[in-house]
């Protein structure tokens, strides 16, 4: 009889020619267990859902309790489904204006769904995004993406994209008239933790708001306290007038979001009627774990412990192999100046029970993004694997 493994490297489609092939059958906290018993810090929390570990007690419970009532319904936006109302109702109450929530699947599915929006309010063709962003792997996502590295294999793609260098100023006069939106994210992720400038960031709004354009901010990665504060655009007193959630918004569940005003999210009712449609975005399963997670970030301490944990990261990852450590909250990117060397500190890792990654556009720097319940005791040990391994 084949094992799983041979049945997966059979079956199951693979994205790289040598797949981890971890056999993961249980996961508790911020640990993974495979079929031997071993277990595995998750440092990359399944690279961003499990923003509160694995099986969080609160979500699990929401989970069952809404198995036990019902599963799928029709989700978008027709029927009064409890757990869709109050996630909305209660992410909305944290958002500055953005009162009306399109619930959907995944991340890349709220940017596909934000920029069919922006195009049928404006009546506008074109977008401007970042370089070295990531914001999905589906046509329109993709579109956005440059350098090409990995969708020029898929072109043609959609066009009147327009990409511009993040924090750099002289660029923001790309977008203009024809311009629906721009679309950027917070702090870039798989460039290797960028952080804004803050005065960059207010330029872009300003820049917006002259040429009618809107801000789209891909808060996909960066939302649900990653950055220390619930979003991260929190940080830079500014707003968008779309926002894109994902990843940890679901608390490990299958879940995402574009939220925007009312009044702008209308323009899909008509002209036509359904305008963005999804089968399974805001399952009620989903939408439940959501609310869950939601409400632990918003009710206990998570958030407050962030600037003492990534303090703690950051004091004890000091080599000479480092050349800096980047970080925004309980997102860091170790930068170890060399892509063979953070391929080896990765095997390194896991060969000594830590999960690691590297960044699509930034292969020189290790990701580390752990579940936010991660305590002070797994990250030394998890900084002492890493050390070793450099």
């Amino acid at each position: 009889m084949l094992s799983h493994r041979q049945l997966f490297l059979r079956h199951v489609a693979q994205t790289s020619p040598t797949p981890l092939a971890l056999e993961i059958v249980r996961a508790e906290g911020c640990w993974l267990y495979d079929l031997d018993g071993k277990k595995y810090l998750d440092l990359i929390a399944g690279i961003g859902p499990s923003v509160l570990g694995h099986r969080h007690p609160s979500v699990q419970a929401a989970v069952q309790q809404q198995l036990d009532s019902y599963w799928h319904t029709l989700v978008y936006g027709e029927y009064v489904l409890t757990p869709q109302v109050r996630l909305a109702q209660l992410l909305a109450a944290h958002l500055p204006g953005l009162d009306s929530v399109y619930f959907v699947s995944a991340g890349t599915e709220a940017c596909e769904g934000a920029m069919k929006l922006a195009k049928r309010y404006t009546g506008r063709p074109n977008f401007v995004a970042c370089r070295n962003a990531y914001h999905g792997s589906t046509q329109g996502a993709a579109s956005l993406m440059s350098p090409t590295d990995f969708t020029l294999a898929y072109h043609p793609l959609l066009p009147g994209m327009a990409h511009i260098d993040f924090n750099r100023a002289e660029d923001l006069e790309k977008i203009d008239r024809h311009t629906a939106a721009a679309v950027v994210e917070t702090v870039q992720g798989e460039a290797g933790i960028i952080p804004p400038r803050p005065e960059w960031l207010r330029a872009l709004r300003r820049r917006c708001d002259e040429t009618g354009a809107l801000l789209i901010l891909d808060e996909i990665q960066a939302g649900m306290g990653r950055t220390g504060s619930l979003f991260a655009f929190e940080q830079y007193g500014i707003a968008p007038d779309i926002l894109l959630l994902g990843k940890g918004f679901g608390g490990g569940m299958p879940l995402g979001a574009f939220v925007a005003r009312r009044e702008l999210m209308q323009a899909l009712t008509h002209d036509p009627v359904l305008g963005h449609i999804t089968t399974f975005g805001g399952h009620p399963v989903c939408a439940a774990a959501g609310l869950a997670t939601l409400e632990v970030l918003l009710k206990g301490d998570w958030l407050a412990q962030i600037p003492e944990k990534e303090a703690l990261f950051k004091k004890l990852l000091v080599h000479p192999t480092i050349k800096e450590v980047r970080s925004a909250g309980l997102w860091l990117a170790v930068d170890v100046g060399d892509a063979a060397k953070v391929q080896a500190v990765i095997r390194h890792c896991i060969a000594n029970g830590v999960i690691t990654d590297w960044f699509l556009f930034n292969d020189r720097s290790l990701r580390i993004a752990p579940p936010l319940t991660i305590s002070a005791a797994e990250i030394q040990f998890a900084c002492e694997v890493i050390l070793s391994g450099l």
